[in-house]
């Protein structure tokens, strides 16, 4: 798989809102400042194609980026935001929970964790949701260039511990950095493979 075409296609709050031509939707989640938009940048070669921010909390829409004229990544709002008031963080998780429930063209979500550290409980209960919605997820570690071989290992170890106690199949986990490149090849592939069986 590769990306040979990238725009910004549309943004919105809600499902209703979206780009009215149904193309198949790929999306990006995890918590705030684990490097959603960075890896969307990564992945289409475009350093500027969606917004980065080192302040969490920053994407508060849902944006669909339309690849090789066929099929959406979208990038999501960060879940498990502490700041702002009570009101904005509820609507960020209403967004996101409209979109994940209702979006008929999700084919699937990655599930970003920051590779540095093990995964939370935040991360374990949003996972567990997804089961219960029958939500077709793969989980991506970001930043694995931050430590090495070793350490990763150790973290996916750690991790796998963690979901193992939920799943009885563990869900598939990929591994990137978005500074140097890796996993580009792995997640393209892994999104050709999916849009072969739909």
């Amino acid at each position: 798989m590769k990306i040979t075409k990238a725009v910004f296609a549309s943004s919105s709050t809600k499902v209703s809102q979206k780009n009215p031509r149904k193309l198949p939707e790929f999306a990006f989640i995890g918590r705030s400042n684990v490097g959603k938009s960075s890896l969307i940048n990564m992945l289409c070669d475009n350093s500027k194609l969606a917004m980065t921010s080192s302040t969490p909390g920053k994407t508060k829409l849902i944006n669909h980026f339309l690849i090789n004229d066929s099929w959406y990544l979208v990038d999501l709002p960060g879940y498990g935001y502490a700041k702002g008031s009570k009101s904005e963080r509820e609507d960020i998780e209403r967004v996101i929970r409209e979109y994940i429930t209702g979006s008929g063209e999700l084919s699937l979500l990655f599930v970003l964790i920051d590779s540095r550290y093990k995964i939370t409980r935040i991360d374990l209960d949003f996972i567990a949701e997804l089961g219960e919605h029958g939500i077709p997820f793969a989980i991506i570690l970001t930043k694995c260039d931050k430590q090495g071989p070793k350490v990763l290992e150790q973290t996916l170890e750690k991790d796998r511990e963690a979901l193992s106690e939920s799943w009885e199949v563990l869900p598939d986990i990929l591994c990137c950095s978005s500074r140097t490149g890796k996993g580009k090849k792995e997640i393209l592939d892994y999104i050709g493979r999916v849009l072969q069986e739909l």
